[in-house]
């Protein structure tokens, strides 16, 4: 079975491109829904998030999301700390899911890929991109209380565009929906033709 890692920064517009795989019958993992589940259910990553944010990063035993991001979206060592307790716990995850799907190819939608070095665990990795007014644009009518300049803090975190397309074995630009899915069906059509 084909791995494919779906990645592109914030705003881009990942998850409708990975909806438009699943809707040509490919199994999609998304790896952010994924983290806050097991981030709230997991005994052990509660306690290794504990142990690193304080017990404030809990209120009543729900995970205090609020307070997670103003720990770490402006320091970088306590970011990569957390993501290096969040991330193996999303692989071995994604492994267990994909073990179980009956077909050609899985996708895995992740954010950072090529920030925390894991595009060699896939056969192929999908890029997904969009100008930037408009990923700032998007996720401020998604999330009300993001303003311009804390998602240009988070953008900082993540690979500038231009790196990762020379890493990418594919690009969609998802600024037009209807050319974006013909983009999408291309790649679809593509990887199948490599099984």
């Amino acid at each position: 079975m084909i791995k494919v890692g779906l990645t592109g920064g914030i705003g881009s517009g990942k998850t409708t491109v990975a909806k438009m795989f699943q809707e040509l019958g490919v199994p999609c993992y998304n790896s952010d829904e994924q983290a806050k589940y097991l981030m709230q259910k997991s005994p052990q990553l509660i306690r290794e998030i504990k142990g690193l944010l304080g017990d404030e990063a809990y209120v009543s035993g729900e995970l205090d999301r609020a307070y997670i991001s103003q720990q770490v979206f402006n320091n970088k060592e306590l970011l990569e700390k957390l993501n290096a307790i969040v991330h193996p716990a999303v692989r071995r995850d994604f492994v267990n899911w994909a073990n179980q799907q009956k077909s050609d190819y899985v996708i895995q939608e992740a954010a950072i890929i090529f920030e925390i070095g894991s595009q060699d665990f896939y056969d192929c990795i999908v890029l997904v991109t969009a100008p930037k007014e408009i990923r700032i644009d998007r996720v401020m009518k998604r999330d009300a209380s993001s303003t311009a300049e804390s998602i240009e803090t988070r953008m900082k975190n993540q690979w500038d565009d231009t790196k990762k397309i020379e890493a990418s074995n594919y690009v969609i630009q998802n600024d037009n929906i209807e050319q974006t899915k013909v983009q999408v069906l291309d790649v679809h059509r593509d990887i199948l033709n490599k099984i």
